[in-house]
């Protein structure tokens, strides 16, 4: 293993400076404070996406208290998460943020934010902690290569940074994330590892329907899916100039990253906004509000509590005319309504990254890494954590707890040598 010569600290060096790297270099500089750590963030700007993640409030962690029901919320490594998830979850993310004075709540769908209602807080704790521990942080200072130092005797590493300095390390940990301008990732893959092809993961949908139009900001419930797939999400769906979002539109992107990927994006989505009803629930349903109310104009009531103007938009388009009372609705009008309120297809032509959580499917193969430490198994001495690795979660406070979790395992395990 590697190892400083006598007399000399352990150095420890982090590639990264977002949440796994962070919470890597706090957990080692606490446990071993003795040793020199510093954390290398390329730009000038450490800590950016927890800056802006959760529409600037930073979505924590999710308030699922089982590694395996946490674990099973992620796509790629939902096997190979759940010994992490045991030894360090989202009850010891929440106790280890309120002994540094950040209190979390929990939302109504689980999702968990500072109760400040602001990122701000949580990236003053982060710095406040990487600097009491003694983790000094080195902005515009990223990592270029690195390699097994020749002729040292400790057989550390040498990492060479953008600056033009090369450290001596007896350990390094890349936490430089997942997408396509990481410099971890040809960095591991220069020294051995795999490196799973990354494709986008939490998008939105491109969708141009005159159903659509006019409707930004409508939010309904709904289940998605994916004809002729085993993608099927149900949640929130939201309107958008350019299609659709909201957290079910996520969460299929999330698990049909890969197929998607593969159809080019261009692929049917169909959408029950009427809750678990069938087609012929829902018509039995429509028959009964026109028995019941026949003189109430179609287009202002239904018995779905869908968004007004949405359930204008399935009116029209089941060629129902926009005066026309219940009465006046034949039957097979009551067929094409339920099947719009049920299996609206929409023809999705393109996606586009979600602002708030630019997410990769890919990364680093979990087969090559020790997942109780973090170390790889192809190169001693190093470490891996976070999104570099071919780890990702569904939307809702994953992805940053498996930032925690991994970093917080590496940061240990670095400081036990």
């Amino acid at each position: 293993m590697p190892a400083a010569p006598m007399g000399e600290p352990r150095r420890i060096l982090v590639a990264g400076g977002g949440a796994a790297g962070f919470f890597a270099a706090i957990a080692c500089a606490e446990a071993d404070p003795a040793a020199e750590v510093t954390l290398h963030e390329a730009t000038a700007h450490p800590l950016a996406k927890v800056r802006v993640s959760g529409g600037g409030r930073c979505n924590v962690t999710h308030a699922c208290f089982d590694a395996r029901e946490m674990a099973a919320c992620f796509p790629r490594g939902s096997r190979e998460l759940i010994g992490p998830f045991s030894r360090f979850g989202p009850a010891d993310t929440v106790a280890w943020f309120k002994e540094r004075g950040v209190e979390l709540k929990t939302e109504a769908d689980g999702r968990m934010f500072p109760v400040t209602d602001s990122s701000a807080t949580v990236v003053d704790c982060l710095m406040r902690a990487a600097a009491g521990a003694g983790a000094r942080l080195f902005t515009g200072s990223g990592l270029r290569g690195l390699a097994r130092a020749a002729g040292d005797v400790g057989g550390r590493l040498a990492a060479v940074l953008t600056t033009g300095e090369t450290i001596l390390a007896d350990r390094v940990l890349i936490a430089t994330g997942g997408t396509k301008g990481s410099a971890g990732l040809p960095i591991a893959e220069s020294l051995g590892h795999t490196i799973v092809p990354g494709v986008p993961s939490l998008f939105t949908f491109h969708v141009d329907d005159p159903r659509l139009k006019g409707l930004e900001g409508v939010a309904a419930p709904a289940t998605a899916r994916v004809p002729g797939t085993r993608l099927d999400e149900s949640g929130p769906v939201l309107v958008t100039h350019w299609g659709l979002s909201g957290p079910a539109i996520l969460r299929l992107s999330a698990w049909g990253a890969r197929e998607l990927h593969d159809a080019g994006y261009r692929f049917m989505l169909k959408l029950n906004w009427a809750g678990a009803r069938s087609p012929e629930e829902a018509r039995s349903a429509l028959e009964e509000e026109r028995a019941a109310h026949p003189r109430r104009q179609v287009s202002t009531a239904n018995p779905f509590g869908i968004p007004a103007r949405l359930w204008e938009r399935l009116v029209a388009a089941a060629d129902v005319a926009p005066q026309a009372a219940w009465a006046g609705v034949s039957n097979d009008a009551l067929r094409s309504l339920a099947l719009q309120a049920t299996a609206s297809e929409f023809a999705v032509s393109g996606k586009s990254m979600n602002k708030e959580e630019f997410v990769t499917c890919g990364g680093v193969s979990l087969a090559e890494v020790d997942m109780a430490t973090m170390e790889s198994r192809v190169c001693p001495g190093l470490h891996l954590a976070g999104e570099v690795l071919d780890i990702d979660g569904i939307t809702g406070g994953y992805n940053f707890q498996s930032a925690w979790t991994t970093g917080w395992q590496a940061g240990r395990a670095m400081a036990a040598g």
